[in-house]
């Protein structure tokens, strides 16, 4: 067989690969070189999709991701009844000026926050080790660690949750730059904490 056949029959194989990885890859399909959010189109030609978003995606996907409500059901908060919301941002009224006290004094630490809500007469929440809830509504715990430079980083801080109701939350953070307070429904697999993003 000579080479211009060969590179014939070789020429669409690859071109079928390459289609397939850049289909079934995670993530954005950008040009080598390019930055997120850059447009591959010279400067001045109209475009079809603004986003440049795969035509196969999701009603109401966030960010025009093929399967992103799906990927991303973990992370979304669960419905409050409205009775229960209203209960929320009342017990969120209480646990506001305390978080604000806190921050001001420069006091972010688990144990002095856990300290002040506990005077407020919140119980700390007990689970088992197979999950199961075994009372108390209140988890104080440090700031979740993220990724920075070479390893994991964790800030200092506070994160707080109190269950109000089975579907009703209070969660709040502190940290040096600023702290903040809001009611949401629980996670399907994390309580009332937002989970991290996955992949």
């Amino acid at each position: 067989m000579s080479a211009s056949m060969l590179a014939r029959r070789v020429r669409p194989a690859a071109v079928a690969l390459a289609a397939v990885a850049a289909l079934t890859s995670c993530g954005d399909l950008r040009a080598p070189g390019t930055t997120p959010g850059a447009s591959s189109r010279p400067s001045g030609t109209s475009s079809p999709s603004a986003s440049g978003a795969s035509p196969y995606v999701e009603p109401g996907a966030g960010d025009g991701a093929p399967h992103h409500n799906e990927n991303n059901a973990h992370r979304r908060a669960g419905e409050m009844v409205p009775a229960h919301a209203a209960d929320a941002e009342r017990e969120a009224a209480r646990i506001r000026p305390v978080l604000k006290r806190l921050w001001e004094q420069r006091k972010w630490n688990p144990e002095t926050v856990r300290t002040a809500l506990l005077r407020l007469g919140y119980e700390e929440e007990r689970v088992a080790q197979d999950g199961k809830r075994l009372g108390g509504t209140l988890t104080v715990t440090g700031l979740p660690s993220h990724w920075e430079g070479d390893g994991p980083v964790t800030p200092e801080g506070s994160r707080v949750a109190l269950r109000v109701h089975d579907d009703a939350c209070v969660t709040a953070f502190l940290q040096q730059s600023n702290f903040a307070v809001s009611t949401n429904g629980p996670y399907p697999e994390t309580g009332c904490f937002q989970p991290p993003y996955g992949h």
